[in-house]
């Protein structure tokens, strides 16, 4: 299976997520809060579409590439699992140089938070991505789910009612 930029992210956030994501289990279009990310990634910046490049290439798609002055935007609602969104973001930057688009950099935009970020991808972050890639390749080929690791990210995740359906109230 190709590695997109979503795997890590889950990668970064929940080795169990990201093992149901890959393995055909998706419950982000039940999610209110998945819903209303993508409303602010729509509404925010409506010029972007006729200005933009939308790029696919290597598993990922980046909605935002601005050709001219090699920028990748990436939109997210909340910076809760701010992380994530980095190792996301490098894993773009990375896959663009990979595909001879060298000196690419990234912006992280949280616009309800009007907060934005700038990436860059580093040496140590090549050599932490080609590691990362082949934990995520054992993850997700793994015959067992990752096991249920309580965190306070997931009350709002799209797989909460998935992993806690079985366990009772504390």
């Amino acid at each position: 299976m190709q590695t997109t930029g979503t795997h890590f992210n889950y990668y970064q956030v929940c080795k169990r997520k990201l093992w149901l994501f890959a393995n055909g289990i998706n419950m982000e279009h039940t999610s209110d809060l998945v819903y209303e990310g993508n409303l602010i990634h729509e509404e925010s910046y409506p010029q972007r579409s006729s200005k933009y490049e939308e790029v696919e290439m290597d598993g990922i798609k980046v909605d935002f590439y601005d050709a001219r002055n090699k920028v990748i935007h990436e939109i997210k609602k909340s910076d809760k699992v701010e992380k994530a969104h980095e190792w996301q973001l490098k894993y773009y930057l990375y896959v663009f140089e990979r595909n001879g688009i060298a000196g690419v950099t990234g912006i992280l935009e949280y616009p309800v938070l009007r907060k934005t970020e700038t990436i860059l991808l580093s040496d140590i972050d090549r050599e932490t991505i080609l590691t990362m890639e082949k934990e995520i390749q054992a993850i997700i080929e793994s015959e067992v789910c990752p096991p249920l690791e309580k965190k306070r990210i997931c009350k709002s995740c799209s797989y909460y009612d998935f992993c806690f359906s079985r366990e009772e109230e504390e």
